[in-house]
């Protein structure tokens, strides 16, 4: 007699699991690393440990500046490495300095000091939001490769402690007024979400007689480093917030040279934005 059971139906074969390269996982190791940078900044900020805090900071944009360098150098490169990357940097530059701040001076003016906080953290998001929107072009300007537009995170972070960085070594019954640091605050938040052009340095050539000149300079900078490191930090800050302008100056030749400035106009945008909803 024919056996006329129905077949028992096959077990679908498990998809394999992809295996993470540990190339995608270095940078984002290096990201985390930058991550708990930042919280410990607060952490050593609430405890009064002020130049501890600003190392932390320093670490964290150090940190910052390689990860992205090293998944490029690895090919490593992710779209999950981009987004840990923009939330390490809205704790670490966004939030920890103005906290650090505030703690340090701005907790004397209330309410007001409070709102200064909110107000940095709010433009660093508004910053990195806006940056991330702008890597997602297919198309982007030409002078994006030099510039960047606005003060990037980490700069800013640095411009905003830098009151605090200076009363390491003098001025301190000035530069921490409350007054003082929550100008200087609102000043780098709104050059943050400014279209200001910057140096970016991110494919910067050298003819070959600037190469030695320039290994001496990072040598004496280093030596600076280490046996004055505020003095030198605060040198280099005030050296980047000086080159501002020259940025501006570059940018508007270089745009006059080629007369090509692909700049778009953000209420277009967000006429394009209503329509669209």
């Amino acid at each position: 007699m024919t056996d006329v059971s129905p077949a028992l139906p096959e077990h679908p074969k498990r998809p394999k699991r992809r295996r993470l390269s540990l190339n995608v996982m270095i940078p984002n190791m290096l990201t985390l690393l930058a991550l708990s940078s930042g919280l410990t900044a607060i952490r050593f900020a609430y405890e009064g440990r002020w130049e501890h805090a600003a190392l932390a900071i320093l670490a964290a944009a150090i940190l910052d500046a390689l990860d992205g360098r090293i998944a490029r150098l690895l090919k490593g490169t992710s779209k999950f490495g981009a987004e840990l990357d923009s939330l390490a940097d809205i704790l670490s530059f966004g939030v920890a300095p103005p906290m650090m701040l505030y703690f340090w001076s701005l907790k004397d003016m209330g309410r007001v000091g409070w709102i200064v906080v909110v107000l940095f953290a709010v433009s660093c998001a508004l910053r990195l939001a806006r940056f991330n929107t702008a890597a997602e072009d297919p198309n982007p300007p030409a002078w994006s490769s030099t510039f960047f537009s606005g003060v990037p995170a980490p700069a800013a972070a640095g411009l905003a402690l830098l009151p605090m960085i200076i009363s390491f070594n003098l001025f301190e019954e000035y530069v921490r007024r409350p007054e003082v640091v929550a100008v200087f605050m609102v000043v780098v938040a709104l050059l943050m979400v400014s279209s200001i052009p910057t140096y970016s340095f991110k494919k910067v050539k050298l003819r070959p007689k600037w190469v030695l000149p320039l290994m001496v300079t990072v040598g004496l900078v280093i030596a600076s480093m280490l046996s004055a490191p505020w003095a030198t930090l605060s040198g280099i800050l005030a050296v980047y917030l000086v080159s501002i302008p020259f940025a501006i100056r570059s940018y508007r030749t270089i745009c006059a040279r080629t007369g090509k400035c692909d700049t778009q106009d953000e209420d277009d945008l967000d006429d394009d934005e209503t329509d669209d909803l």
